[in-house]
C-alpha cells in the first residue's frame, strides 16, 4: 500500500474501510508530548491500487509515521509511542504538583500554629516530559 503525499485538506471519495489508530508522541528537543487520533481511510485509485489517507480532525493529514513534527517546536525528532502514554505521564505530573501543594499547605498551616514539622521540608524537583521518558530512550527493540 502507498500514501498519497502531499495531500492534505477536505476529505474527498468514500473509503473502502476505515480503520481507528492513536498514537502519543514526545519531542526528543523539547520535550512536549501529545497524543492524536486518525482514521486510516483505505481507498482503491482508478486502476484498482490499494492506497491510504490519515485523516485528524475531518482534515487530510501526512502520515504520522513517516517524518511527525513537533507542535511546540517544529523538530522532527519525535518519538512515536502506543495510544495513552504521554496522557499517563501528564497525570502522573499533576498528580505529583498536588501532592506537592498540599505538602506546602500543611508546612504553611505549620508555621502558622507553630506546630512542629514531622518530616523536614524537600527541595521541589520539577519534572520535565523528557525525564519521565528517559527509561524508553535508551530501550533496544526485541
Amino acid at each position: 500500500m502507498s500514501e498519497i503525499a502531499g495531500q492534505t485538506g477536505p476529505r474527498g471519495a468514500a473509503a473502502t474501510a476505515v480503520v481507528n489508530e492513536s498514537y502519543s508522541f514526545a519531542c526528543m528537543r523539547c520535550g512536549h508530548g501529545w497524543e492524536q487520533s486518525y482514521e486510516i481511510e483505505h481507498h482503491l485509485n482508478a486502476e484498482g491500487t490499494e492506497f491510504v489517507t490519515y485523516v485528524a480532525n475531518g482534515q487530510i493529514v501526512p502520515s504520522p509515521l513517516s517524518r511527525p513534527t513537533c507542535l511546540n517546536c517544529d523538530n522532527h525528532v519525535v518519538r512515536i509511542m502506543r495510544a495513552g502514554q504521554v496522557s499517563s505521564v501528564q497525570d502522573s505530573i499533576q498528580r505529583l504538583q498536588r501532592t506537592q501543594q498540599r505538602g506546602k499547605s500543611e508546612e504553611a498551616r505549620e508555621e502558622i500554629l507553630g506546630e512542629p514539622q514531622a518530616v523536614p521540608p524537600r527541595e521541589p524537583h520539577h519534572w520535565h516530559l523528557s525525564d519521565l521518558l528517559h527509561p524508553f530512550a535508551h530501550r533496544k527493540a526485541g
